[in-house]
């Protein structure tokens, strides 16, 4: 059996998850390649990286002119092909598409013209929408029909045109009638897909796995190094602290909070770091797993106001190091809350918020864990996948 998988990049959220896939199935002796278009050199035979830097350039070019994003990155997508044709796997294992760096038309025309096998793990709404990634903080269903005059336009992946109502038509056209399993990380997109025009397809639920032998309680001196040994820390973590992470509601809650708590966010830019008021601990983006999971340790309580999360990995993060969770009742995130890991709030209300954090830290909670968030047991879930579609020829 032969997996090629193709992703945006080979780190981050589903760069990680890419790699552990593919990690595993080299150590099961399974033939595996991986693909992508930003990031890293390749560092082996196995691995493919696109290398065509200005093309990203101008493709992001592109789309801001025409809002056709997607329809670019012919040269590398040209390379990419030549690549499958040497390998000619038995599944191509998609994961996200866009990001200025494939050229889905070109794609996907070989993939229907060699009716290949394919698994598409999606990882946010992009695939079934005619320009934008998510969609719920404006309440557009547009999706559901037809997509024009978008409301997010000025969001990634940003146009000063509106062309909605061609892509729409054009992934349609391009994604419907193939033989491809959609997978999602969580019931919540499942559902969305199932009214979508991907919904002839099977739709299979892996929740996305985090590696537990990182993510785990650990000992650190954070509190010493930032003189927070008498204070209840309310952590929040995004590697892009964009406006749908919900980096206000973190403003509103510092202004609420008595002076036990301290709020501590990761991910900052410098800018935001300038920006936001000096009664927060600002910390930019770690690249160390490890140091991260010490931070989630050590703190009281991570509240994750994100409006918009197709699963949810920092919350899965902190709740593997034992560190209770807050979130708002939308979009994924309710699914991973349990009676015994955390709190669901509305979303936007601070003073519920506020309630949760004093009712978690007064009775602390003893955070009991399901394995099927793991990597373990996601990877396992993949395998079994690639072989039923494997013989099922």
């Amino acid at each position: 059996m032969k997996i090629v998988q193709i992703n945006i990049c080979p780190d981050r959220s589903t760069g990680t998850i890419m790699m552990n896939i593919h990690n595993k199935l080299i150590e099961e002796k399974i033939e595996s390649y991986i693909v992508w278009g930003r990031g890293r050199k390749a560092k082996n035979e196995k691995e493919i990286y696109m290398n065509d830097k200005l093309g990203v350039y101008m493709h992001a070019l592109y789309t801001r002119l025409t809002d056709k994003t997607g329809f670019a990155s012919k040269r590398a997508t040209k390379k990419l092909l030549r690549k499958l044709e040497e390998i000619q796997p038995d599944i191509i294992h998609l994961h996200n598409v866009h990001g200025y760096y494939i050229n889905i038309e070109m794609l996907f025309k070989y993939i229907k013209k060699n009716n290949k096998k394919v698994i598409w793990t999606l990882h946010d709404c992009w695939a079934f929408t005619g320009h934008c990634a998510y969609f719920d903080m404006v309440k557009c269903d547009k999706w559901k029909k037809q997509c024009e005059h978008c409301p997010q336009k000025s969001t990634y992946p940003k146009s000063f045109k509106d062309l909605s109502k061609w892509n729409y038509k054009k992934k349609k056209e391009l994604f419907t009638n193939l033989d491809i399993t959609i997978v999602t990380p969580s019931k919540w997109l499942a559902n969305l897909v199932e009214e979508s025009f991907l919904k002839e397809y099977e739709v299979k639920v892996i929740n996305n796995g985090i590696d537990d032998e990182i993510f785990k309680p650990r000992e650190s001196d954070f509190r010493i190094k930032y003189n927070l040994e008498d204070k209840k820390i309310i952590l929040g973590v995004a590697s892009n602290w964009a406006e749908r992470k919900g980096l206000k509601d973190f403003i509103l809650l510092s202004q609420k909070l008595s002076d036990e708590f301290k709020i501590v966010l990761v991910g900052l830019s410098d800018n935001q770091i300038k920006e936001l008021p000096d009664n927060m601990l600002k910390l930019p983006k770690t690249h160390s797993a490890i140091e991260l999971a010490e931070i989630y340790s050590t703190s009281d309580i991570y509240f994750n106001p994100s409006k918009e999360e197709t699963f949810g990995m920092t919350t899965i993060e902190s709740l593997l190091c034992k560190t209770p969770v807050i979130v708002y009742n939308c979009t994924a995130l309710p699914e991973i809350i349990k009676s015994n890991n955390g709190a669901i709030v509305d979303e936007g209300n601070i003073e519920q918020v506020i309630e949760k954090i004093n009712t978690i830290i007064r009775e602390e909670n003893k955070i009991v864990f399901q394995n099927e968030y793991t990597k373990s047991n996601m990877v396992e879930n993949y395998i079994n996948l690639y072989s039923l579609i494997q013989n099922n020829k």
